[in-house]
C-alpha cells in the first residue's frame, strides 16, 4: 500500500463546484454530449431501440499514429467518435487505456477531438509505448454512465454500455487489443472512471483518477454531481434520480471499493493553493485560481475520505496528495506522468 502524502493544507472546500474539467470554466449554454458525439436520433427514441450490435462505421486516419474512429452505437441511438493513439509496432497485439475526460468532454474544440489532445502531450506522451489509448470525444456533464431518462438538454446517454460493453470489442478486433484494459479520467472522468472499475472490474484491471470525487453518500457529494450535470444545462435526476434513489449508491465507488481489491489504484489530488503554474515564471497568475482554486479544495476533501475507505478496506492504492496545485490541465498532465507506472503494471506492459 503506498500513500505519498506530499502536503495536506487546510482550504475552503466548495464541494458544490466540484466536476468541472477546465480551470476556470464558466457554466455554458445547454450543448451537452447530445450535440457533441454525433447526430441524435429525432425525440430521443434511442433508449427504446431493439438491441443490435456496434460496429464501426468509419476510421479516419488523422496521423499513421493517430485515428478518429466513428462507432455506429444502438444504446446512444447515434454515431460516437472515439480517437486511438496508436503504438508504433501496431503489428503486435498489445493492451488498452481508456481515458475520460472533465465535464467539457472536448467541447473546446466543438467535440473534434478530446480535451486530453488539446490540453496536454498526450499525443508525445504515448508515442514510446505499446497500448492503444482511447479517448471518447463528448460526453460532457455525463458522468459517462447510462442515465436512467433521456434528458431534454442532453438527450440519450448511454456511455457506460457503450464505453463497456459496444466499444471494447470493437477496439480490440480493429486495433489488435489483447484483451487487457485499464481506465483513467480526470475530474468528472475520474469519477466516472472509478464507477466503471467497481461496476465493471472483470474489465479492467486497473484505474488511475486525478483530482476526482468517489463517494455519493454525502448530501454535498450529491450537489457537487448535480451541479456539472447542471453546467452544460442537465438535470442529474434524469441521471441517477432523487438523492434517495439506489442509482446513487449503486453508482458510488466508495460504497462499492471492494471490488477495487487487486487492482492497480491510483489517485491523485492537490490543495487547491496556487502552484507553479501560477506564481511560477510565466504563470497565469494567482488570480487564475480564483475558481480552480476551490474545485480543487473539493477535490482534496473527496480524495482523503475515498483515501480513508480505502485504508479501511486495507485495499492498496497509491495516493498523491500535492503540496499546491488548482483544477487545471497542467497538474493532470504532470499527473498523467506520475500516474503512468501504476497503470503500467495495469497493463502488464
Amino acid at each position: 500500500m503506498h500513500r505519498r502524502v506530499l502536503a495536506v493544507a487546510g482550504t475552503a472546500l466548495a464541494v458544490s463546484l466540484l466536476g468541472s474539467g477546465l480551470a476556470g470554466a464558466q457554466p455554458l449554454p445547454g450543448t451537452g454530449s447530445a450535440d457533441g458525439g454525433g447526430v441524435v436520433v429525432p425525440g430521443m427514441e434511442a433508449q427504446s431501440l431493439p438491441l443490435a450490435s456496434a460496429r464501426i462505421d468509419r476510421v479516419d486516419m488523422l496521423t499513421d499514429r493517430r485515428a478518429a474512429v466513428w462507432v455506429e452505437s444502438p444504446a446512444m441511438g447515434r454515431a460516437i467518435q472515439v480517437q486511438v493513439l496508436l503504438p508504433a509496432a501496431q503489428a503486435v497485439s498489445r493492451p488498452t487505456l481508456y481515458m475520460l475526460d472533465g465535464v467539457s468532454a472536448g467541447k473546446e474544440s466543438d467535440y473534434k477531438e478530446s480535451t486530453w489532445t488539446q490540453k496536454t502531450d498526450i499525443v508525445d506522451f504515448f508515442a514510446d509505448k505499446q497500448v492503444n489509448v482511447v479517448l471518447p470525444v463528448g460526453g460532457s456533464s455525463s458522468y459517462y454512465t447510462d442515465w436512467n431518462v433521456p434528458d431534454p438538454v442532453l438527450g440519450v446517454n448511454k456511455w457506460e454500455t457503450f464505453l463497456t460493453s459496444e466499444l471494447p470489442p470493437l477496439i480490440d478486433a480493429r486495433f489488435s487489443g489483447n484483451g487487457t484494459n485499464a481506465i483513467a479520467g480526470v475530474s468528472m472522468g475520474a469519477q466516472a472512471a472509478m464507477d466503471l472499475i467497481t461496476r465493471h472490474p472483470k474489465l479492467y484491471t486497473g484505474v488511475a483518477g486525478l483530482s476526482g470525487c468517489y463517494d455519493n453518500s454525502q448530501t454535498n457529494f450529491k450537489d457537487a454531481v448535480r451541479a456539472t450535470v447542471a453546467t452544460n444545462g442537465g438535470n442529474a435526476s434524469n441521471m441517477w434520480g432523487e438523492n434517495t434513489d439506489p442509482l446513487w449508491v449503486q453508482h458510488d465507488p466508495s460504497a462499492n471499493a471492494e471490488a477495487l481489491r487487486g487492482k492497480d489504484v491510483y489517485i491523485s489530488v492537490g490543495t487547491g493553493l496556487p502552484g507553479p503554474y501560477e506564481l511560477g515564471p510565466g504563470g497565469s497568475g494567482p488570480e487564475s485560481a480564483l475558481m480552480g482554486g476551490p474545485l480543487e479544495a473539493a477535490a482534496l476533501y473527496c480524495t482523503t475520505v475515498f483515501d480513508t475507505r480505502l485504508r479501511a478496506l486495507d485495499i492498496p492504492a497509491t495516493t498523491v496528495y500535492r503540496p499546491y496545485g488548482i483544477h487545471g490541465w497542467p497538474y493532470w498532465q504532470d499527473d498523467l506522468r506520475e500516474s503512468w507506472p501504476t497503470l503500467e503494471s495495469a497493463l502488464g506492459l
